[in-house]
């Protein structure tokens, strides 16, 4: 594991395999954090990809569970993890990368197509957010 610190805002990611860079972004609601893919998810993206793809998550600001940390600006919170996302690709050198994501990474995901258009090659949303209500994690509040 490894971390992105700006500030305080400090970012726990992992860097694992080879190949065109593949962005995933763990489900888990609030509580989205590297973990969810080994426990929750309903395949381990890292163990799957890394083979083929350079495999790049993170934990999510304040989840829980996890070891990111830093204050949410209440204007922009999605945005604030957008900048965290992008800010650990950036640290990584890579300029466009393919994301996947589970969950909550639904608006993740649009909003880095959004603001980083050139460097978003390709996106997946997988499990999108209470779908089908089969998503009981996203219903709970955050502990």
């Amino acid at each position: 594991m490894a971390f992105y610190e700006k500030g305080n805002v400090r970012i726990r990611y992992e860097d694992v395999g080879s190949g065109f860079p593949l962005l995933l972004i763990p489900g888990g609601g609030l509580n989205s954090n590297i973990e969810w893919n080994a426990q929750s998810a309903p395949f381990n993206a890292v163990q799957e990809f890394k083979s083929e793809y350079r495999c790049i998550t993170a934990d999510m600001r304040n989840a829980a569970g996890g070891q990111s940390s830093g204050p949410l600006d209440v204007e922009r919170p999605w945005d604030a993890h957008t900048d965290d996302q992008l800010a650990v690709m950036d640290q990584l050198g890579i300029k466009k990368f393919m994301v996947l994501g589970f969950c909550i990474a639904g608006p993740f995901i649009w909003n880095l197509i959004k603001r980083a258009p050139d460097r978003v090659v390709a996106g997946v949303l997988a499990q999108p957010a209470a779908f089908a209500r089969k998503c009981r994690i996203c219903l709970l509040k955050p502990t």
